[in-house]
């Protein structure tokens, strides 16, 4: 019996996607293919959240966070709140205020739904959701360790220490049973067991490190030597590094595209975003975004790369699939960590 035609329009439709995805590792960065959602922004110097609409590039609220400076932010899986950490007003190893509160917020009313007071100065910092477990994992830098809260009932449930000063940013693998934490300044990477909520061992990477990202199949972890012109590659099952990845500048932020070909990275002094080729271990192109960028969001399904310039106050959305600048986002002062809030 013959299909029937709106079937196979479907197989079809089907088919040519397919091929669409095999054809390259930008070719899944269609318009008709870009996710429905938020993007959050987390403003320093103006101490707001900034809900914004991707795909107007506009601002949809600004949010004030009522207390100390808050650096990154985390969407819950269901896109219905956002949590911000309340670091401080200083930056990481330096001396100022030390912020011990985590602030909750509703996304469909903009407003501020409930407080995660940790009971003491820690300068909670960078917040990360276990892929598996649905727990929220901070970074608490004063106290050496990455926090444990569960997002229902907004209290501690637990913590792993990291063995290090200044645990500042986090990564955790996808089957959410590994982190890894970069410890500024002592210039090292802690690996910490999530199950056993134990520190499994220390990777010394270089002087001063900033920011960590993992690569999509876990096997490697990128963070940024502060004293050279690389990134170093850590592997993950033997806990050493092993390559260096060699930079026009200094690099921060990273984040890699969701085919697992490419690796971005920003970098501050430059005005730069450079696209590294994970095969060679080289930067193949550059782009210049506006003043300082910091922080890189990947969108999920990869087509577009979110870029927080701090300098500017605006987000850059660059076009993976033309590899230029599309929209300039309009944010707050100082704009620096990004979360992906899926549409609830």
């Amino acid at each position: 019996m013959m299909s029937p035609p709106s079937a196979c329009r479907s197989l079809l439709v089907a088919c040519v996607l397919l091929g669409l995805a095999r054809s390259g590792p930008l070719a899944f960065a269609a318009e008709g293919s870009s996710p429905r959602g938020l993007l959050l922004v987390a403003n320093k110097q103006s101490r707001t959240l900034s809900v914004v609409d991707p795909s107007g590039g506009r601002q949809l609220a600004v949010i004030p966070e009522d207390g100390v400076t808050g650096h990154e932010v985390a969407a819950s899986p269901d896109g219905m709140r956002a949590f911000v950490p309340l670091y401080g007003d200083s930056g990481v190893g330096r001396p100022g205020t030390d912020g011990r509160l985590i602030r909750v917020v509703d996304l469909r009313t903009h407003s501020i739904a409930g407080t995660i007071d940790l009971g003491r100065p820690t300068r909670p910092h960078k917040p990360v959701f276990g892929p598996k477990d649905g727990l929220l994992y901070v970074t608490t830098e004063l106290d050496r360790t990455v926090t444990v809260i569960d997002p229902v009932t907004l209290r501690v449930v637990g913590s792993i220490p990291t063995g290090a000063d200044q645990s500042h940013m986090l990564a955790i693998s996808s089957d959410g049973r590994t982190a890894y934490t970069a410890n500024v300044g002592p210039g090292t990477v802690s690996v910490l067991d999530l199950v056993g909520r134990t520190l499994v061992g220390t990777i010394r990477v270089a002087p001063m490190v900033q920011r960590i990202s993992l690569s999509v199949d876990d096997r490697m972890a990128f963070t940024a030597d502060q004293t050279a012109l690389r990134i170093a590659v850590i592997d993950t099952a033997t806990r050493t590094v092993t390559r260096s990845i060699p930079l026009p500048g200094l690099a921060f932020g990273t984040a890699p595209t969701p085919d697992g070909r490419w690796l971005l990275a920003a970098i501050p002094a430059l005005n730069l975003v450079a696209e590294i080729d994970l095969g060679t271990m080289r930067v193949v192109r550059t782009l210049e975004v506006p003043r300082s960028p910091q922080e890189i969001l990947v969108q999920p399904g990869g087509a577009v790369a979110y870029v927080s310039c701090d300098q500017s106050g605006r987000v850059a959305a660059i076009d993976l699939a033309t590899w230029r600048v599309a929209k300039l986002i309009e944010a707050g002062s100082l704009a620096d960590g990004l979360a992906w809030a899926p549409a609830g």
